[in-house]
């Protein structure tokens, strides 16, 4: 699969300026990274390339910043990278002109160097080229392991990669092996598992599924979208009824593409939204006029499971019910624990991702059992609703 990118296994890096665009982007609390997941990540490539000889300079974004602002600034994040990698970072307070240009100069083989914020800079999100130019000059060669920025045409995400002979980093590679593995080429029978609040945030993901899949499990908010459509009462559940229609074309679509769609059977129902709230399970045909369908039942689990059972490949995005709160995790949590189950008997490829998934796996301490968990939301909706990803496509061997 690979074989389309060119990787880290492509280039000799000794004593060349390596130009390494990073997510950095992790959750701060009083001026120190609360999470360190994302160094984790990007930790193997950095030293990989050190180890090798190669001159590490870090491209990263932080926040949203409208110019120069120092609560942006990466050089905590920097502090916090070099106990990750176990080396020291160097920072410069500038990503472009002499700050940036005296840092790099100063490198030795080896040597890992951490740019500022390229968002301080509004020329970055618009790619521009005399910017990306300025950037290109740090380097001999760009590395992308950033797949969780790779949805945007940003100069260090996908302008380098015209300027620079470009390569993907280890993050990258694994990331595109597992997709790849998902809906490139799987294993089948596949069943994709897709929940969440609101169909109107997924309707191009959910299209391009039912072309992709065998079945497809729809679950959380969503769901209720499903059933009103089909004329069950769902009492006060949170529903988007003005797009029945588009349920039931993209129930259509599925049909004519011979993909099962399994909707829940039966739901756990309380009449307020707060953790153990008394609920109950109800069949379809008896969700009380007054009632929040907050999970799915448990026939519908037990549907779910039977699913899973038959997929040699899952792919997964959202959650099934309200899982942050007891007792409505039960769907969720049950879900997970068997898909990992299946997963560690070598009968299942579980794929997951987005921000909810990733943290309802947590929740199950099930994510290091999955074959892959990816962190880049965004990114990893873009790739499995089928658009090309601009900080991908600049990878791909000509």
């Amino acid at each position: 699969m690979t074989k389309s990118f060119r990787t880290l296994d492509d280039v000799d890096v000794k004593g060349k300026r390596v130009l390494l665009r990073v997510d950095l982007n992790v959750p701060m609390e009083n001026g120190r990274v609360s999470d360190a997941t994302r160094l984790e990540r990007v930790a193997p490539t950095i030293t990989e390339i050190s180890d090798k000889g190669g001159k590490v300079i870090l491209l990263a974004h932080f926040g949203r910043p409208k110019g120069r602002d120092a609560k942006d600034s990466l050089k905590p994040v920097a502090e916090a990278l070099s106990k990750v990698v176990k080396k020291p970072v160097a920072f410069a307070d500038d990503c472009i002109g002499e700050p940036a240009v005296k840092a790099v100069a100063g490198l030795k083989d080896g040597d890992i160097l951490c740019l500022e914020n390229t968002r301080f800079h509004k020329e970055e999100e618009k790619n521009d080229p005399a910017f990306v130019a300025e950037l290109a000059k740090l380097g001999d060669i760009w590395v992308n392991d950033a797949f969780s920025a790779a949805h945007r045409a940003h100069a260090s995400t996908e302008g380098l990669g015209h300027k620079l002979p470009a390569y993907a980093g280890r993050t990258m590679q694994a990331e595109l092996v597992a997709l790849e593995k998902a809906l490139g080429s799987p294993t089948k029978p596949v069943i994709a598992i897709i929940g969440g609040a609101k169909v109107s945030t997924k309707i191009d993901l959910l299209e391009n599924l039912v072309t992709k899949v065998d079945a497809l499990v729809i679950g959380g908010g969503m769901a209720n979208t499903f059933l009103h459509a089909q004329g069950v009462g769902i009492g006060k559940s949170l529903a988007e009824k003005d797009l029945a229609a588009t349920a039931l074309r993209i129930m259509e679509k599925a049909e004519a593409a011979n993909c099962a769609i399994i909707l829940p059977v039966d739901a756990t129902v309380a009449y307020h939204f707060a953790a153990n709230a008394p609920s109950h399970a109800y069949g379809l045909d008896a969700i009380p006029a007054d009632g929040m369908i907050l999970d799915v039942g448990p026939q519908s689990i037990a549907r779910v499971h039977a699913a899973i059972d038959d997929a040699a490949t899952l792919v997964w995005n959202g959650p099934l019910g309200a899982f942050e709160m007891q007792p409505f995790d039960r769907g969720t949590m049950s879900a997970a624990k068997h898909a990992a189950e299946r997963t560690k008997a070598k009968k299942l490829v579980s794929i997951a991702g987005g921000g909810d998934t990733v943290a309802a796996l947590n929740q199950a301490h099930v994510a290091g059992q999955f074959t892959y968990v990816s962190t880049a939301g965004g990114a990893f909706l873009e790739w499995m609703e089928g658009k090309p990803l601009p900080g991908v496509e600049v990878l791909r061997t000509k």
